[in-house]
């Protein structure tokens, strides 16, 4: 099980390397990673085209609601951001789950 400020790191990078493509030029949605196995779930900003304030909270109902959700385990994100694991297999298989508005998966559908 990977630590949560190893999910930070990761997940900042690849949040980041999305609002560098020019598809998230003009986005300005919030983003959220539930961590499964840690409890966690971080959640930020993509807007810009760079991220902003993310911070990590322990899941539960207070948690806000995010625009483009993903949920998987620690291993998986670092997985995931290294390259070890490819979005398209993960995401059909369960092991990685993505769930945003119809106009935000066809936008992040050209960016993964």
């Amino acid at each position: 099980m990977a630590t949560l400020d190893q999910c930070m790191t990761a997940l900042t990078g690849f949040v980041g390397r999305l609002a560098a493509k020019d598809a998230a030029r003009d986005l300005d949605r919030t983003v959220s990673c539930r961590l499964t196995d840690l409890g966690q779930v971080v959640h930020g900003r993509l807007a810009r085209g760079a991220v902003h304030d993310m911070t990590a909270v322990p899941e539960g109902p207070a948690v806000p609601k995010a625009d483009i959700r993903l949920t998987m385990t620690s291993d998986d994100l670092l997985a995931l951001t290294a390259g070890d694991l490819d979005f398209t297999p993960a995401w059909a298989s369960g092991r990685v789950k993505l769930e945003a508005g119809l106009r935000d998966m066809l936008r992040l559908r050209s960016m993964l």
